[in-house]
């Protein structure tokens, strides 16, 4: 079996993480992971504009085979869901040029993959990323959650394993 190498994306306009994860069969291995933060005092377009140039930039610089993101949970405030929203469109539409079709996660499906509860917080979502990928080291929280998605992709199948390996 060949491995899969997954992108996973925790989108936000003030930190998008991201996560790449190695899959070979049961075998998951860190490859690498970061944080993406634009200025916060930059309007909002160029801020939508630098997460989408550096997620091409990882994509480019890595070449996943598929790409997972973590879906927007919508609370009570509704400017900040909308605001996430826009950012998750920007980390699908920086795959789709790449031409990677992209999983989506809830983010009670990506703690649920990984933790075993779908009602389990950052601080356990990092800790059971350096458990399953000790390579990875201190992750900041937000590309430990990118890592997450990537794991929760993974465990899910992903695409090409399901359409029969690439």
């Amino acid at each position: 079996m060949s491995a899969i190498l997954i992108l996973g994306v925790d989108p936000g306009l003030n930190r998008c993480g991201w996560g790449l994860v190695r899959s070979e069969g049961a075998r998951l291995s860190h490859v690498a992971h970061g944080v993406i933060t634009p200025k916060a005092a930059q309007q909002l377009a160029s801020r939508l504009h630098d997460v989408f140039e550096g997620l091409c930039a990882v994509i480019e610089q890595y070449q996943p085979h598929e790409a997972a993101v973590e879906e927007t949970f919508v609370n009570s405030n509704a400017r900040a869901a909308l605001a996430l929203g826009q950012a998750r469109g920007v980390a699908l539409a920086a795959a789709a040029r790449h031409g990677l079709v992209v999983g989506e996660y809830a983010p009670t499906t990506i703690k649920k993959a990984v933790v075993g509860s779908g009602s389990a917080d950052k601080t356990q979502i990092a800790f059971m990323v350096r458990r399953l990928l000790p390579t990875a080291g201190e992750v900041k929280a937000d590309a430990a959650d990118a890592l997450g998605v990537a794991l929760c992709h993974a465990a899910h199948g992903g695409f090409k394993r399901k359409a029969g390996g690439a």
